[in-house]
């Protein structure tokens, strides 16, 4: 009797193998995908370096991650519309933390209001982007919906920096 417990059965040994393959297939392709992300974000930061330079910004502040937000906003806006969005971000993340598992109908509005707020004053941003670049709204939408390809065109194209769009 405990010899047959201790053994598994064909099926049982095929369902085993089959979760190891894939547990394998599951971590080869997320790996593929992270050294994806870390490329794209690699060609994000040259490409932001070169939108900085040609706006006569040092390149290294693409680096820093708040800062470069900032001198983005600085060369297309307003750099008051970076605070403005910065302090909106942590609002919604709060309101995230506070909400946890209730259902506070005004934490839930402050929330939406946040996010849509947020989203209102980024398209707007990606607008000014677009223009201070010489671009038009077709670039703009091209931004709001292909944010890293348009960021490259940007970056490696021959866009000239026209100054930012007040």
């Amino acid at each position: 009797m405990e010899a047959t417990t201790a053994l598994l059965t064909a099926e049982e040994q095929a369902a085993v193998g089959g979760a190891a393959v894939g547990g394998i297939l599951g971590l080869g392709l997320g790996g593929i995908i992270l050294t994806a992300l870390i490329v794209l974000w690699i060609f994000l930061i040259i490409a932001f370096w070169k939108i900085f330079t040609k706006a006569g910004e040092p390149g290294w502040k693409s680096i820093i991650p708040i800062y470069s937000g900032y001198v983005q906003y600085k060369i297309t806006w307003k750099p008051m519309w970076f605070w403005i969005i910065f302090v909106v971000s942590i609002i919604y993340g709060a309101t995230g933390i506070i909400q946890g598992g209730s259902t506070s109908v005004i934490v839930s509005v402050i929330e939406l209001i946040a996010a849509i707020a947020y989203c209102v004053i980024q398209i707007i941003s990606y607008v000014k982007l677009s223009r201070s670049f010489g671009h038009g709204i077709g670039f703009a939408i091209g931004l709001i919906f292909l944010y890293p390809i348009f960021v490259l065109i940007l970056g490696y194209g021959k866009s000239e920096y026209k100054g930012a769009d007040l």
